[in-house]
């Protein structure tokens, strides 16, 4: 059935690691869910084609172009997108912070209401050799960044990115620190925390945690490794809603990993919430510039 939309060596693999999936019981794509983010820029963000949708719509692979998604996308190859793709009504709200906790300073941007009276609020972790700046930077990663700024700015929420510099025990005592301030300034949010690459170790630990996933609504793994223990940990009776994205060339966590892993929460716990997206020829970076953030955060939110 894939064969003919994946590279052979790709199409045989996953194949066999999810048979059956077409027919497993838990998915919920179809069903009909209040919007919590309006459209923004739908048109030139959504998927352009969708090759497969398998366990009733939880997992969607995904045609990755590079000559559509990147070459004719970008001003600058992978460093400045064309400028229909962003609008800078964010930076009116933009602006630094600091937060004083676990005896470390904790250094943050923040736009929309991130002050403050917010509805939601999204949280990026940055992978490693990152810094917080990477997700508020408008232009790259084709303009992905500031499309979720403009959803949060454009619905009452806050949008924020931090500076992790451990991507252990501490690192996640400091992530959980600014969502229990981002939590005690909007009370009423729902918290999405964001986790690109490595910074999804942070992802997993929070949910591992019970303190810490109380907090939050979601997370969503961009090219993140995948964490074993989570399998046999509490976590999978909290139903923490996760979105993993994937692409089939990221040599830096193998997909075919990650799929597994899918299935095996999927095997362990059938009704679980959780979503994957594998890019069709996308690389490690490709999760973060392709990831339709209104479709999943609806989802979460919703």
């Amino acid at each position: 059935m894939l064969h003919r939309i994946i590279k052979a060596r790709h199409a045989q693999a996953l194949g066999a690691l999810l048979l059956g999936a077409v027919i497993a019981v838990g998915g919920s794509a179809g069903l009909a869910q209040a919007e919590a983010l309006k459209p923004y820029k739908d048109r030139l963000f959504r998927y352009k084609k969708i090759h497969e949708t398998l366990y009733g719509g939880d997992f969607l692979v995904v045609e990755y172009s590079k000559q559509r998604d990147l070459r004719d996308r970008d001003e600058v190859d992978e460093r400045r997108v064309y400028g229909n793709y962003v609008s800078y009504k964010p930076k009116r709200s933009r602006g630094s912070g600091e937060l004083q906790a676990n005896g470390r300073t904790i250094n943050y941007m923040g736009t929309g209401k991130w002050k403050g009276g917010a509805k939601a609020i999204v949280i990026y972790i940055h992978g490693q050799g990152g810094n917080r700046f990477q997700g508020m930077n408008d232009v790259s990663f084709g303009g992905n960044f500031n499309r979720i700024q403009n959803l949060m700015v454009r619905n009452g929420g806050a949008y924020l990115t931090v500076d992790i510099k451990n991507f252990g025990k501490s690192g996640t005592a400091d992530v959980a620190a600014l969502i229990q301030y981002q939590k005690q300034l909007s009370p009423g949010a729902k918290v999405v925390v964001a986790c690109g690459s490595m910074g999804g170790i942070i992802c997993w630990n929070l949910v591992k945690n019970g303190n810490y996933a109380s907090l939050i609504n979601g997370i969503m793994l961009l090219g993140s490794p995948k964490d074993p223990n989570f399998l046999n940990s509490s976590a999978l009776r909290r139903n923490v809603p996760i979105y993993m994205g994937q692409g089939t060339l990221d040599r830096v966590y193998n997909w075919e990993d990650q799929a597994n892993f899918y299935k095996q929460i999927k095997n362990r716990a059938p009704n679980y919430p959780i979503r994957f997206t594998l890019f069709d020829t996308g690389t490690h970076g490709t999760p973060i510039r392709m990831t339709d953030w209104r479709l999943v955060l609806n989802w979460m939110l919703g």
